[in-house]
């Protein structure tokens, strides 16, 4: 007899598509000066991303406090003091989040997070 599927079943760790755009975007973004700053604040998100066990869309909120949950599905990260955003796509049930944009607040103003793609 197998047991009922619950949310906890759910709870792993995440795996996040693509580090690659969060590298590209220091390299080709992000002033000379600041890169090495950006990049370790960027990896610190990572790390405790990937680490991470999402099973609803209040968990990244309450791991990262100033994280805005735009929709059941999609998250906006402040990065290095808000000085960067970045919004991504979460698939609780499957454990995977997907970088969709990383950029200025300015630029992050201008668009509507929840039609990226």
């Amino acid at each position: 007899m197998f047991a009922p599927i619950t949310g906890a079943e759910y709870a792993r760790p995440v795996r996040v598509i693509a580090r690659g755009t969060l590298q590209a975007f220091v390299r080709n973004r992000v002033e000379p000066r600041q890169r090495r700053v950006v990049q370790d604040q960027l990896d610190t998100w990572y790390g405790l991303v990937s680490r991470a066990a999402w099973s609803s869309s209040a968990e990244p909120k309450q791991q990262f406090r100033t994280a805005s949950a735009v929709s059941s599905q999609r998250v906006v990260f402040n990065i290095k003091g808000n000085e960067f955003r970045l919004a991504v796509a979460v698939d609780y049930m499957h454990g995977f989040v997907l970088i969709l944009w990383v950029g200025t607040p300015g630029e992050y103003d201008g668009m509507e997070v929840k039609q990226v793609a």
